[in-house]
């Protein structure tokens, strides 16, 4: 377990990832979000696919923070894009917004393309699950 109270699970003889983890485990109290999208506090979106993403983690960052909670306690993301053509074009360029955002913590993650979201203008939403330490 590292300070934060969070292990990251790797299977024995597993290739380690990058820049996401296969499994997380922890103790403490946990912050569920809803489906996070890339607007701000006054609902106004951000243009493009990546200022979406990077509003989207401010926006879970956010939620987690009003829990007393920090990016390192986020031991899952679930990503639901409209387009993965979008997000593997955007990889290099996404790499440097993640870290901006959440620095170099890599929890268990998953990435979906979904036909819509319910916000027309959402390319992207984010749901995570966070593990506080008690």
């Amino acid at each position: 377990m590292d300070d934060e109270g969070l292990t990251v699970l790797q299977p024995e003889g597993w290739k380690k990832p990058k820049g996401y983890a296969n499994g997380m485990m922890g103790r403490g109290r946990l912050v569920l979000t809803g489906g996070l999208i890339g607007w701000d506090d006054n609902e106004v979106f951000a243009d493009g696919f990546i200022p979406q993403v990077e509003q989207t983690l401010k926006n879970v960052v956010a939620v987690v923070a009003a829990a007393g909670g920090r990016p390192e306690h986020i031991a899952r993301l679930t990503w639901y894009v409209k387009s993965i053509a979008t997000y593997r074009a955007s990889l290099a360029e996404l790499g440097p917004v993640y870290r901006r955002v959440l620095g170099r913590h890599y929890p268990a993650m998953a990435l979906v393309e979904v036909s819509d979201l319910v916000e027309e203008q959402a390319l992207v939403e984010i749901e995570a699950t966070a593990i506080l330490p008690d």
